[in-house]
């Protein structure tokens, strides 16, 4: 056993690394979720029947008569929540201490397809209950696929083999979730934290000493052990409070309302709420992934820090960069939900150009000004501008996936989270 974790670690750790704050243990608890869920899914299968006609019978077959299949079922969900959350702010972690650039880069990329793997894993098995909620989420989400251009009506229906849900979808979720994913996963993971090992490790803030180098065992492993049974016991309390969710066997005929995305595509969901599909499904989230697969290969004027934010002009920038898209973001809702709607004050303009191109440009304008009037006096660096756009992007996804789960009621109209 001593000899896998010293594998996973390097043999000695610099004291300086163990500080919690450098990493918050994001990357070992995204690693102990994932084994996590893949226990619990094994578990599931020996009752998971993958078929309309059985899969419903099954869940609740589990749920009501086997000892303890409710408790697992409700790791099974809130793990896969945590995964995806953890790995997440994972995500962020790396970015905002500039652990992505030189040797890191490739690592990044990994990274970036790990979380890809997450967010398929919980979107193919959020369709296995076979519920109303389940049936209709994923529905709305793969017609979301069917806004791409030119191939996306026929790529929907071979992910959903048809066109609408059926046994092959069902069967074909089942199978990716249970069997391809999980072995890519681990695969990506173990890839990713070597690594992380080639590359020296976690990135510490230059200039400062790293202090005494001490044995990774106990020094690391440890505080690992610890921070393990944390999570843990936040897991099962979890779990024993709040069970997963689920509604009426699935019916084709009767949708919900209101019909929402699982709560991880709200953000995307909620862009077609004010942006023409072409744009709000293809051209956003395309040019977003593509931008966050650039910035390690961008030429920067100076090595990465490895401190939060990079510095303190990078951090005032960040901090109001992040007020900037909240207020953006928030205004762009609220205008386009109940002051006038581009589409319907230009009833002779095409859609793409009203609800397209026109809000684009107006948010352009006042990204423009808002650099011109504010961010130009910090004199940034490359390294901080980019950091700024993307704090840009991770906040108003965020305000947009918040708004989309808790503030949009029967027939998506904007409520309080109250009365949704």
């Amino acid at each position: 056993m001593q000899n896998i974790l010293l594998h996973l670690h390097p043999s000695k750790v610099s004291e300086r690394s163990l500080t919690f704050n450098r990493t918050f243990g994001l990357g070992g608890m995204a690693a102990l979720l994932i084994v996590i869920q893949i226990i619990t899914g094994i578990l599931l299968r020996f009752y998971y029947i993958p078929s309309p006609a059985g899969a419903y019978s099954s869940v609740v077959f589990l749920k009501r008569q086997v000892l303890f299949g409710q408790f697992v079922r409700n790791i099974h969900y809130w793990s896969g929540v945590f995964l995806l959350m953890t790995a997440f702010l994972h995500f962020l972690r790396v970015f905002l201490t500039g652990a992505f650039r030189e040797d890191r880069r490739i690592n990044w990329l990994f990274g970036l397809s790990l979380l890809a793997v997450i967010v398929l894993s919980n979107f193919t098995g959020y369709l296995l209950p076979w519920d109303q909620l389940a049936y209709w989420a994923i529905t709305v989400s793969t017609n979301i696929i069917g806004y791409f251009p030119f191939f996306g009506e026929s790529l929907r229906m071979t992910i959903i083999g048809g066109k609408e849900l059926n046994a092959d979808t069902l069967q074909s979720f089942f199978t990716v979730h249970s069997a391809l994913l999980p072995f890519m996963l681990l695969l990506i993971v173990v890839y990713h934290f070597w690594r992380v090992r080639k590359s020296g490790g976690i990135m510490l803030p230059a200039g400062q000493d790293k202090g005494e180098m001490l044995p990774v065992m106990p020094s690391l492993v440890y505080r690992e052990f610890i921070l393990a049974l944390l999570l843990i016991a936040v897991l099962f309390l979890f779990a024993a409070v709040f069970n997963a969710p689920l509604l009426e066997r699935a019916n084709p005929v009767y949708s919900m309302n209101p019909t929402k995305a699982p709560w991880y595509f709200a953000g995307v969901q909620e862009l077609l709420m004010h942006f023409h599909p072409f744009f709000a499904a293809f051209i956003i989230p395309l040019g977003v992934l593509a931008f966050l697969a650039w910035i390690p290969f961008i030429s920067y004027d100076q090595k990465p820090s490895g401190h939060w934010f990079i510095s303190e002009k990078g951090k005032r920038s960040a901090k109001a960069t992040a007020v900037f898209a909240a207020g953006v973001t928030l205004a762009g809702i609220f205008f386009n939900a109940w002051v006038l709607n581009f589409e319907m004050i230009m009833p002779g303009i095409p859609a793409v150009i009203s609800n397209g191109i026109i809000p684009l440009a107006i948010l352009s304008l006042l990204m423009a000004v808002y650099y011109r009037l504010y961010l130009k006096r910090f004199r940034l660096s490359k390294a901080e501008k980019v950091q700024a756009a993307f704090v840009f992007i991770v906040v108003s996804f965020v305000i947009l996936t918040l708004c989309g789960i808790f503030f949009r009621g029967k027939d998506m109209a904007l409520m309080l989270p109250w009365n949704v």
